[in-house]
C-alpha cells in the first residue's frame, strides 16, 4: 500500500448512525464497503457503498410493512455479514431500537431478552435456530414477526404452522429507491445491548446514536485509520467492541470490512483477506500464542534459540522505537531474524497487518511481548459495554503493553474509593433498560460511571490492577488476585481453562480444564491409559499438572500457591451454561456445578508435602 488517504465523517455531520452511512454512501458510492463469502456460490463477493444502500432500502421496505413504530424494539441473531449491517441500518433509519443477539447464546437466555425488551420483530439466520429457540418463548409474548434469512425447503412446514414466520427472500421488493436522510435525534435510544453477566440475568445497556458515534470518532484520534485499510471482522457484531470499532468506525473512515467465514477458518481467511487492521479479544491471541509455543517445544535447539532471540531482540527494538531504551549491538541481527523468524509468523496473519487491537478482557504481558517482539503492532485497550465500549487504548507511538492505554479524547477518568476506576464522557450509557436501581448504582449523581475495576493512572496511561469484587481473601488475611493468576496459568498450552479458588480458606485450589489434544501425551508420560478418564485424578497426573502450575506462578508471592487441583477434560462452554457469550467464565455457576469437588479439595487438606 503506497498511499494512505483520510476521508473522515464528523459526528456532527453524521448526526445519527444511519445518517453516518448515508454520508459515506454519498461521498464514496463505488468504493468497496464489504467483502463476504457467499456459501451458495462458494465465492468471495464485494459490495460497494451504493449496493449496500440498495440493500438497506430493501430492508426498509420490509420493515415498513410490519407496522412497527419508532421506538419499537427489533432483534437479530445473524452471523457477521452485509445483511447484519443492512438490517441494522434500515432499523435505525426508521427510528427502531436494535437489540443484537449472540448466535450461540442459550435459548433460555435469548427468550429472556426477547421478553424483557418486548421485542416485536426477530430476524434469525435459519429455521434450525428458530426451532431451538421457539420452545423457550412464552405463549404470551410480544413477538409478532419472525423473519428467516436463509430459509430451506424444510422450513415451509414450520412457517405454515406459525403465522409469525416469513422468509426474507419472499418479502424483498424488486425495485427500491436509495434511503433518504431523516432528522433523527442523535441522543435518542439506538440500541439495547444485553451484557453477558457472569452472575444473574443480563442487563440491557441503553446506548444512543451519539454514544457510539462519539466513541468511534474519538478512537480515530488515537489510532489513525484510512480509506485503504482493510478490516477482518470475526468477533460477533453483537459484541459492542466489534460493532463500534469494527463496523461504525470503518463507515466513518471509508475503510473496507471483510467478514471471516468462521473462527475455524480464520487462519485461512487471514492469508486470503490480508487485513491491515484486526480487532480481537485476548482469547484469540492466547490460542495463537499457545500453538506457537507448543510448536517451538518440538523444534530443534537451533530453531528454538532463533525464535527466542527474535522475540527478545524484536522487543528491544520496540522499546527503542518507544524511546524507553537506547541502541544495542544485538539490534544489528534484527534484519536476519526478521527474515528467518518474524516474517513467517506475520505472514500467517496476512503479512500486511498495520494494527492489532486487543480488548474485552486483560491481555497477558507475555503474550503481548511475543507478538510485539515479532513485529506485530499489538495495542491493548479497555472499555465496557456501558461506555460504548472504548474508554482507552494505547497509541502506536506511546504503547505500553502493561497498560490499557490512554483515555480517548473527551473521556474523563479518575480513581475513587478503593482505587476504583471512574469514567465520565460522551460514551457513557443512557442507563439500564427497565432497571433504575442498577443504573443509579452504576452511575453516580455527578455522572461518573463506576467500573468495578481497580486502577492506577500514571503519565496518562491507565493500569488495571484488579477487580474490586474478585479479590480472594484467604483465612490468614492474605489477598490474592485470581484473575492475574489465571492468566499466568492459562499460558501453559496444556491448560485450556482455569479457575483459582480460596475465598475464606487457608490455601488456594484450582479447577482446571485440560486441552484435550494434549491429554493423551500427558497420560502416557505418567504411565496411564488416555482412554481411562479416572486417570485425570491419578496422583502422578495431578502432581505433574500442579508442578506446571507452580512454574507458571513463580513470579507471584509465596502465599499465592495452588495446593490442590481438580482436573477435567470437558470444556466450560456457552451451551453448558459456564461461559458467557463473550467467553467469560461464569464464576458463580462453575462454583455451584463443582461444589462437591471443591469441598473435597478443602476437606482433605493440602496435598502431601504442601503444608
Amino acid at each position: 500500500m503506497h498511499q494512505w488517504t483520510e476521508d473522515l465523517i464528523s459526528v456532527d455531520l453524521a448526526g445519527t448512525l444511519d445518517g453516518l452511512f448515508l454520508q459515506r454512501m454519498k461521498r464514496t458510492p463505488e468504493r468497496t464497503a464489504y467483502r463476504s463469502y457467499e456459501r451458495k456460490t462458494g465465492q468471495w463477493c464485494d459490495y460497494s457503498w451504493r449496493e449496500m444502500g440498495e440493500r438497506i432500502a430493501g430492508w426498509r421496505a420490509i420493515l415498513a410493512e410490519t407496522g412497527l413504530r419508532p421506538g419499537d424494539r427489533v432483534a437479530l441473531s445473524l452471523r457477521n455479514s452485509p445483511e447484519w449491517v443492512a438490517f441494522d441500518q434500515a432499523s435505525l433509519g426508521m427510528g427502531l431500537v436494535v437489540v443484537p443477539l449472540y448466535t450461540d447464546d442459550r435459548p433460555d437466555n435469548i427468550a429472556y431478552i426477547l421478553q424483557d425488551a418486548a421485542i416485536k420483530l426477530l430476524l434469525v439466520q435459519d429455521g434450525n435456530r428458530w426451532r431451538r429457540l421457539a420452545p423457550a418463548i412464552p405463549v404470551e409474548s410480544p413477538l409478532q414477526h419472525v423473519l428467516i434469512q436463509d430459509a430451506s425447503d424444510e422450513d415451509h412446514a414450520l412457517m405454515a404452522a406459525d403465522g409469525r414466520l416469513r422468509r426474507v427472500e419472499d418479502l424483498l421488493p424488486t425495485h427500491v429507491e436509495l434511503p433518504k436522510p431523516r432528522q433523527g435525534d442523535p441522543h435518542a435510544l439506538a440500541s439495547i445491548v444485553y451484557t453477558s453477566g457472569t452472575t444473574g440475568r443480563p442487563k440491557g445497556v441503553m446506548l444512543s446514536h451519539h454514544n457510539m458515534l462519539s466513541i468511534a470518532h474519538a478512537s480515530i484520534t488515537v489510532i489513525d485509520c484510512y480509506q485503504e485499510d482493510q478490516f477482518l471482522s470475526f468477533l460477533p457484531l453483537s459484541h459492542t467492541l466489534e460493532r463500534t470499532a469494527g463496523y461504525y468506525l470503518p463507515i466513518m473512515t471509508g475503510s473496507t470490512v471483510a467478514y471471516s467465514r468462521s473462527i475455524g477458518q480464520l487462519a485461512e481467511d487471514l492469508t486470503r483477506v490480508q487485513p491491515t487492521i484486526l480487532i480481537a479479544v485476548p482469547r484469540i491471541f492466547e490460542r495463537v500464542y499457545g500453538r506457537i509455543t507448543d510448536q517451538m517445544r518440538r523444534q530443534a535447539f537451533l530453531s528454538r534459540w532463533l525464535f527466542r532471540s527474535a522475540v527478545r531482540i524484536g522487543w528491544r527494538r520496540f522499546e527503542r522505537t518507544q524511546r524507553r531504551s537506547g541502541w544495542h549491538p544485538s539490534l544489528l541481527f534484527w534484519p536476519l531474524l526478521d527474515r528467518l523468524v518474524a516474517t513467517k509468523v506475520t505472514g500467517r496473519l496476512g503479512g500486511r497487518l498495520r494494527i492489532a487491537v486487543s480488548g474485552g478482557a486483560p491481555l497477558s504481558p507475555e503474550i503481548a511481548q511475543l507478538f510485539i517482539g515479532l513485529g506485530i503492532p499489538l495495542l491493548q485497550g479497555y472499555g465496557l459495554t456501558e461506555t460504548s465500549p472504548v474508554v482507552s487504548v494505547n497509541p502506536v507511538e506511546d504503547n505500553d503493553p502493561a497498560s490499557v492505554g490512554v483515555p480517548l479524547r473527551g473521556v474523563e477518568v479518575r480513581t475513587g474509593e478503593d482505587d476504583e476506576l471512574l469514567v465520565r464522557g460522551p460514551g457513557v450509557m443512557l442507563g439500564y433498560w427497565n432497571n433504575h436501581a442498577a443504573t443509579a448504582k452504576m452511575i453516580d449523581a455527578d455522572g461518573w460511571l463506576h467500573t468495578g475495576d481497580q486502577a492506577r493512572i500514571e503519565n496518562r496511561h491507565i493500569y488495571i490492577t484488579g477487580r474490586i469484587k474478585d479479590i480472594l481473601v484467604l483465612s490468614n488475611g492474605e489477598k490474592v488476585p485470581p484473575g492475574d493468576m489465571e492468566l499466568a496459568i492459562a499460558l501453559d498450552p496444556l491448560i485450556s481453562q482455569v479457575l483459582v479458588l480460596g475465598e475464606g480458606q487457608p490455601y488456594l485450589t484450582a479447577l482446571v480444564v485440560l486441552e484435550a489434544e494434549h491429554w493423551p501425551a500427558l497420560a502416557q508420560d505418567c504411565g496411564l491409559d488416555p482412554m481411562a478418564r479416572e486417570g485425570l485424578q491419578h496422583p502422578r497426573v495431578v502432581a505433574a499438572v500442579t508442578q506446571r502450575i507452580k512454574a507458571s506462578l513463580n513470579q507471584f508471592p509465596g502465599y499465592a500457591k495452588v495446593r490442590r487441583v481438580t482436573l477435567q477434560l470437558e470444556p466450560w462452554t456457552v451451551d453448558n451454561g459456564l461461559l458467557t457469550p463473550t467467553l467469560k467464565v461464569k464464576r458463580a455457576q462453575v462454583l455451584t456445578r463443582f461444589r462437591k469437588e471443591i469441598d473435597a479439595m478443602y476437606r482433605d487438606g493440602p496435598a502431601p508435602g504442601k503444608r
